[in-house]
């Protein structure tokens, strides 16, 4: 059984990162706009550059994907048709009672980005004759839907599979009970057979990170249930922020209230703000163009603390904006490709130096860093993506061998300290780099996804027509 909200952030780190380390738990109105930053015209968001590729970028993605390669092959030799590979004892892990292959449908569009065609189609056919979600059991909507909703969408765009657009679909049904809650914000926990819910306690990520893959379901089967139900949960989301603007990190979605009000950038909070700016590109959204307006200005009002130290973001009071803590973490990483997806470089250099200065400072980044101190405020790292996310971006924006420089360093220290004989695994401890038996399926659906596209030929994937949910699964604009 899942642990709820409240409890899990009984423990002095998890509010922030308990997303990832728990693992688990109107459509007739819109109007496909292009997005601004695929509008010339448009001069204050940079549209994507065409990054010049040498021999040397191709023997890195090349690199890349033989790291793919070995450690797919650890999870296809000692966890296949199961949940995740646990990498040190060479077993397995399923989160539910019966396994919804999520590695397999989190790796599939990595291994068709690849080229590994023969792994992709093999892997395509397990899923579609087996994948079933006519079962008696609980999952946590969010998970669900970022990594087997969205990898599924993903997959069938970039492979034609008509079979597994209707195993989405048959998802995105289950997963709907979610929403009859009084406020339309959805609950956390549904049950795939019955449609049973539970679970009232819950936090801007997981209410506002849906509309990606659920208005890309209505966009691709033409019902509009499944945009309208997600819209209005982060509507309603948005209309509970405080009187400066900002979000909290614990609501309840009965009543609506609030219950926890620290406010920052990191789990449980992060996603909310990436899908408000990232449904506005993909849907032409002017609902959600309005959203991140609004909410960017008053989390870099009020949450950014730039300072001799650089550019960082802290954690404030919701209500007040005063700054009640310093941690920033491996999950807040992100932060610097969402301010370049926006158009706003400048922030996103500074903060992605920040974010490097975290990784190097212990050879790998720790879950969480208090800034201010520069000590480690949570010690492990569980081969989170995030800031190789943020430096492909910043490569694909500018044009800057820095991020490739990057891009080398994050490779390095994986290959160093996480790899083992038959795959990757977790650290418990980035100062003693002492091994987890973990390697979460995001490991190999965004890691490497985003190492390896840092280093591809742009023609990989064209990012002016594609947006990825945050899961990295890229959704195509192609309705």
């Amino acid at each position: 059984m899942l642990p709820a909200p409240s409890q899990v952030r009984s423990s002095p780190f998890s509010r922030r990162h308990f997303l990832r380390t728990i693992g688990l738990g109107g459509l007739g109105s819109i109007t496909l706009a292009t997005p601004r930053w695929l509008s010339t015209a448009d001069k204050s968001v940079v549209p994507p550059q065409k990054p010049i590729r040498s021999a040397g970028d191709q023997a890195m993605a090349d690199r890349v994907r033989q790291e793919f390669l070995h450690a797919w092959n650890g999870y296809k030799q000692f966890a296949w048709g199961h949940d995740q590979l646990r990498p040190l004892s060479k077993s397995y892990h399923d989160w539910y009672a019966a396994p919804l292959y999520l590695t397999q449908v989190d790796a599939l569009d990595t291994m068709i980005l690849m080229g590994l065609n023969a792994e992709a189609a093999s892997t395509r056919e397990f899923i579609v004759h087996n994948l079933t979600f006519d079962r008696d059991i609980y999952v946590k909507n969010f998970e669900i839907t970022i990594r087997v909703l969205g990898g599924l969408l993903s997959s069938y765009q970039l492979s034609g599979d008509k079979r597994l657009l209707e195993l989405a679909q048959d998802l995105g049904n289950r997963l709907l009970p979610v929403f009859n809650s009084p406020t339309g914000m959805p609950y956390v926990n549904v049950n795939l057979r019955s449609g049973a819910v539970r679970g009232e306690q819950t936090n801007p990520a997981e209410v506002g990170t849906l509309l990606v893959e659920f208005g890309a379901l209505s966009k691709l089967t033409g019902n509009p249930a499944y945009y309208d139900k997600a819209k209005r949960a982060v509507v309603e989301l948005y209309n509970r922020r405080s009187s400066i603007g900002l979000v909290g990190a614990g609501i309840n979605i009965r009543t609506g209230a609030w219950t926890d009000p620290a406010s920052f950038i990191g789990g449980g909070i992060d996603s909310y703000y990436e899908y408000l700016l990232k449904c506005w590109l993909l849907f032409g959204d002017s609902d959600c163009e309005r959203m991140w307006q609004s909410s960017i200005e008053a989390v870099n009002k009020y949450v950014a603390d730039d300072g001799p130290a650089g550019l960082w973001y802290g954690e404030v009071n919701m209500n007040t904006g005063a700054r009640v803590g310093t941690i920033f973490g491996s999950l807040d990483a992100f932060f610097p490709g969402t301010l370049a997806l926006s158009g706003d470089l400048d922030r996103a250099r500074r903060l992605e130096e920040s974010c490097f200065k975290m990784w190097t400072a212990f050879g790998v980044e720790p879950q969480e860093l208090d800034y201010s101190r520069m000590k480690i405020a949570y010690d492990g790292y569980p081969l989170q993506p995030e800031i190789i996310e943020s430096a492909f971006y910043l490569y694909r924006f500018t044009n800057d061998s820095r991020y490739l420089d990057m891009g080398h360093t994050f490779f390095d220290s994986l290959v160093k300290y996480c790899r083992t004989d038959i795959a990757y695994a977790a650290l418990k401890n980035v100062e003693t780099k002492e091994k987890k038996d973990e390697m979460e399926s995001y490991f190999l659906a965004e890691t490497l996804k985003y190492l390896y596209l840092l280093f591809a030929p742009p023609a990989t994937l064209d990012l002016t027509q594609v947006v990825f949910n945050t899961e990295a699964h890229p959704i195509r604009r192609n309705w």
